[in-house]
């Protein structure tokens, strides 16, 4: 009697689940984290478990984070196959509004693309990604807000070449951070500094902007390195490396500091061979070391 009272539920409530089954589905829950409870409730269901949906939610671990991957780890992961595209505004002396259309790519911020136009549409937009992308050297991605010009013309433009269209959430511009950085850098650095008189002005001034922009050795990356590999020490082919070259200056004599704790310096003397600890250069001077 005793058994059967405890294997009977009592009335209204559901009947307890082993520690087995438990113990299984937040094992299950924690190798799969991208696993639902739907999802396991099925695959328990393979197995032979009957057991509720809403029990398996219970009893699996709770997560503080969404589930799938967020939109920085998206971009970290798929930063070499995407670009990004935006538009700015730039006014004329004329109180004319021109459009700047820029293209980056997000892996290293290179810029692909820049254009100029006083009427910007669907058809032009196109016009600009095709030229911008070969065929070989399109991206998987391309990241853009949802700007009412990037109309169905361009989205068959992106789908005929092999691209997959990425636009923002609404009122997110945060999104395209790196297009929205671009634009800042070019109205910071170009084109607050101006006043523009036209479309060929700007297109002009916008194209210079873009060479400097490229050619220009660092920009702000990691360590404030260039992010392209480039060449940081070079030596004349007529002269050998290293301060001990002979030949010039012989009959010279050299002197090489080299800093030690404090305020103290050695002076080795490059003739001689020898060194002296002394407090510092006026004493050296004092002392006839060096001139």
């Amino acid at each position: 009697m005793l058994l059967l009272a405890l294997e009977v539920a009592p009335p209204g409530r559901r009947p307890q689940i082993d520690t087995e089954l438990r113990v299984l589905i937040l094992r299950m829950s924690v190798e799969n984290p991208l696993w639902g409870a739907p999802r396991i409730h099925g695959e328990l269901l393979k197995l032979g478990f009957e057991v509720a949906q809403s029990s398996v939610a219970k009893y699996m671990v709770k997560r503080r984070g969404p589930p799938s991957q967020g939109w920085r780890t998206f971009l970290r992961n798929h930063a070499p196959d995407i670009a990004a595209m935006d538009l700015f505004v730039v006014p004329t002396i004329g109180f004319d509004l021109l459009y700047a259309f820029v293209i980056v790519r997000l892996d290293r911020r290179e810029l692909v693309w820049i254009n100029v136009t006083a009427n910007p549409t669907a058809e032009w937009v196109a016009r600009q990604i095709t030229e911008a992308f070969p065929w070989d050297e399109a991206p998987h991605y391309l990241i853009r807000d949802r700007d009412r010009i990037y109309g169905s013309v361009v989205t068959r433009r992106l789908r005929a070449m092999g691209i997959r269209d990425k636009p923002t959430a609404p009122a997110s511009p945060w999104q395209n951070g790196f297009a929205e950085r671009l634009i800042g850098s070019i109205r910071r650095e170009c084109v607050d500094h101006i006043i523009v008189l036209g479309e060929a002005h700007l297109r002009r001034i916008l194209k210079s902007y873009a060479d400097y922009y490229r050619r220009r050795p660092t920009r702000s990356s990691r360590r404030n390195r260039d992010p392209r590999q480039r060449e940081t020490h070079r030596e004349r082919p007529d002269r050998p490396a290293g301060p001990g070259r002979q030949g010039a200056g012989r009959g010279r004599q050299r002197t090489h500091v080299q800093r030690v704790a404090g305020r103290k310096s050695v002076f080795a003397l490059a003739g001689k061979g020898n060194a002296v600890d002394v407090p510092d250069r006026r004493s050296a001077v004092r002392s006839g070391l060096v001139e």
